[in-house]
């Protein structure tokens, strides 16, 4: 069967909570209390800030969805709610605080998964430019719901200096707000040369499972690797190569539209939608580069061997639809197979088929060259 576990479905389970990076402090009363009033703080929002990883700025059903108002009437219902997780949208912003608050609102009352953590399903990942690259520097956890109010930083120097904060992984975000004292500065943080964002489409693996945090998806790695905005528009469990999908990723003017997919499909599906799909987005985008990406192969499959049997199937009809796709004349496409997304030890993975960071980082090192090879071509 298909890999997809359909982590949708584990949105419902009860909550777990994971250890405390840094002091947190009580979410805020509701009502507006003494406390509030002499709030040393000035808030920002931070969808007035610098925001990556959406591919629609407007008829936005709330600030951090991934897809437009109206695509709740395109797609089906799973996609529309899966969409609304903020997995892949990074706010960007320059600051001189020597100390930052963050409180966030959300939007599910699961705050984790079984097999996976709620710093990453509902947690913030803050990252700062040193030495001209993106470290990580804090993670904020998520403890309550639907606020959550934290440090985000504390005792930097007072210079200037760049974040990207990761939004979390497998829930919404309603509310986003930045704190800093009083005089101190906060202001968005664009990119020096603006680039055409790199749109993944694929399943829950592209969605984020099972990243221990919201920076350590293979995605998210291979934005910083590349120094590049990402989309982020897996569906878990529901990436299935679907035309009116398809449609909304053409109205992206994208760099490089990188399909990964076959874990939510069979060979079947794989034979009747790839030709169709991608000689849609050829036709409506001409030049940007498509890369087609196989299936990762199960861990377990020399024990299963049913299981790398779909592996093989799925693999075949892939290459056929993308030999088919060269041979009628289509270009700028790229191909990574499916033996090279996870190393050979069994050790990559959190349940046999979702990666866990280690499987994360080797699904990038995997797919960049193909992205390189893309981002020349055009």
């Amino acid at each position: 069967m298909p890999r997809s576990s359909l982590l949708h479905s584990c949105v419902c389970v009860g909550l777990l909570t994971g250890l405390t990076f840094g002091q947190e402090t009580p979410p805020p009363n509701p009502q507006q209390s003494q406390a509030a009033i002499d709030d040393p703080y000035d808030w920002h929002a931070a969808h007035t800030l610098t925001v990556e990883g959406q591919g629609w700025s407007k008829d936005l059903a709330s600030p951090f969805d991934r897809l437009p108002a109206k695509a709740e009437q395109a797609v089906r219902k799973i996609v529309w709610d899966l969409s609304r997780h903020a997995t892949g949208i990074c706010v960007r912003f320059r600051s001189d605080a020597k100390e930052m608050k963050v409180r966030w609102e959300l939007s599910l009352e699961a705050l984790a998964m079984p097999h996976m953590a709620a710093c990453a399903v509902s947690g913030l990942d803050l990252y700062t430019v040193h030495d001209g690259k993106l470290r990580w520097l804090e993670t904020c956890m998520a403890k309550q719901f639907p606020v959550n109010d934290a440090w985000l930083f504390r005792n930097r120097d007072g210079e200037m200096h760049e974040y990207a904060l990761y939004l979390p992984l497998f829930n919404g975000v309603k509310r986003l707000e930045l704190g800093v004292p009083a005089g101190a500065s906060i202001s968005p943080y664009p990119r020096a040369t603006p680039r055409k964002p790199i749109v993944f489409y694929g399943t829950s693996i592209t969605h984020g499972a099972c990243a221990s945090r919201a920076g350590m998806t293979h995605v998210a790695i291979l934005g910083r690797r590349l120094d590049a905005p990402i989309i982020n528009l897996g569906f878990s469990g529901n990436g299935r190569i679907e035309a009116e999908v398809g449609e909304l990723l053409a109205e992206v003017d994208a760099s490089v539209y990188v399909i990964d997919c076959l874990p939510n499909v069979n060979a079947e599906a794989v034979a009747q939608r790839m030709q169709p799909f991608v000689r849609a987005l050829r036709k409506a985008r001409p030049d940007t580069p498509i890369v087609i990406v196989e299936d990762r192969r199960y861990p377990d499959g020399y024990a299963y061997r049913e299981r790398w049997r779909h592996n093989d199937k799925n693999a075949q009809a892939c290459r056929e639809a993308f030999d088919a796709l060269r041979a009628s004349g289509l270009t700028k496409l790229f191909y990574v197979e499916g033996r090279s997304l996870l190393g050979e030890d069994g050790e990559d993975t959190v349940d046999g088929s979702h990666p866990s960071d280690l499987g994360s980082w080797r699904q990038a090192a995997a797919i960049e060259p193909a992205l390189r090879a893309a981002l020349k071509a055009l």
